[in-house]
Formats: structure tokens, C-alpha cells, sequence
């Protein structure tokens, strides 16, 4: 990662996030400090909490960057496809795929939820979860008023296994060590949640 000490504040910010994600995709957050998350950006600690004050601070900022991108990730696919039923699965491909992209990503959320506190980070996942549920339910709805989901199809118990066949799928890559393991799982993965909730008119 080149130096990010010459870089605007706002750019500084995102470059902490993704030297700490790419740090945790390597090795447990936990044991992921400040000052190697400083030497990763080629920048002093004391410059680097000139942005965040804490790790939690950081993790906190990581969980806030995932939030907005998962969520424009399914604004991009909801305003780009022809129906319900393929802004499910164009979503679906590219949340597996974000998650492929940044390991790091999971292991700092299964390490935030796993903490008794409450923490801004753990705040922020539930924030996600609700928000993403809530695209994701619009769009089971808009797939019934369409015939292109099954009418008796509950909505939200659907958005539920949506998000959670991912979240299985991405436990499996971890368990296993292999990431990559994930985009080869996706497409079957979805085509069982898609017959699953389909119309057969």
C-alpha cells in the first residue's frame, strides 16, 4: 500500500480502513494494533489518530464502510436490472463478491459480535442488517406484485435466508481458509434460494 501521509483527510480515512480489513483478512482483528495498521499506510500512529482515536474507533469506520457499500451495492443492482428477481441475484453475486474481495471483512464482524460490550461497531452491523433487509424485502414485495416470486412467499422470512445463505457461505469460506471458495458456491447457492422462492405460475 503506497504512503498515505500526503493524502487528502477524507482519502487518509478510507486508506486506515483498508489497510485494517486487509490486516484482518491475514490475521485475527484482535491482534491487529494501531501501530501496524500506521506502518501498513507508511504513516506515524500519532497521524493516524488524527482520524480515529481508538482501534475501536477503526473498526467502528470499517463496519461503517462496508454498511454504505453492500447498501449502494443493492441500489446499483435494484436501479441497473429488468426485474425484482434479477436485482436479487445481481445483489446477491455482488455482496459474495465483496466479501471475496475483502476477507478481512467477516473476521472483524464475527470479532465485533462476538464482544459482551457495546461497541459503535456492533451498532453499526445491526444498523446494516436492518437496512439491508428492508432493500431486500422491497424486493421479494416487488417480485410478487411481478409473478416472479410465489404470492405466498413471506418476505421477510425470505430476506432473512437471502442474507443468511450468504452469511453460511462466507462462514464455510472461513472455516475452510479458502475464500475463493466463495464465488465458486454462489451461483448454486442462489439458484436453490431463487427456485425456493419462485413463482411456478
Amino acid at each position: 500500500m503506497p504512503a498515505a501521509r500526503h493524502l487528502p483527510a477524507d482519502q487518509r480515512r478510507i486508506a486506515t480502513i483498508e489497510a485494517a480489513v486487509q490486516l484482518a483478512g491475514e490475521q485475527n482483528p484482535s491482534d491487529v494494533t494501531t501501530g501496524a495498521i500506521a506502518q501498513a499506510m507508511g504513516v506515524t500512529q500519532p497521524a493516524l489518530f488524527r482520524h480515529f482515536a481508538t482501534k475501536d474507533a477503526i473498526w467502528a469506520g470499517v463496519m461503517e464502510w462496508v454498511a454504505e457499500r453492500l447498501l449502494a451495492n443493492v441500489d446499483r443492482c435494484t436501479a441497473s436490472t429488468a426485474s425484482p428477481l434479477a436485482a436479487l441475484e445481481a445483489t446477491f453475486m455482488g455482496h459474495v463478491e465483496f466479501v471475496a474481495r475483502h476477507p478481512g471483512v467477516p473476521r472483524v464482524l464475527l470479532a465485533e459480535l462476538q464482544r459482551a460490550e457495546d461497541t459503535a461497531a456492533k451498532r453499526t452491523v445491526h444498523g446494516l442488517l436492518r437496512r439491508y433487509g428492508e432493500r431486500i424485502r422491497s424486493l421479494i414485495e416487488e417480485g410478487k406484485e411481478r409473478g416472479e416470486v410465489a404470492a405466498v412467499t413471506d418476505a421477510t422470512a425470505a430476506a432473512t435466508l437471502f442474507i443468511g445463505t450468504i452469511q453460511g457461505l462466507v462462514l464455510s469460506s472461513l472455516i475452510s481458509g479458502r475464500p475463493a471458495r466463495l464465488r465458486a458456491a454462489a451461483p448454486g447457492a442462489f439458484s436453490i434460494y431463487r427456485r425456493g422462492i419462485g413463482s411456478t405460475s
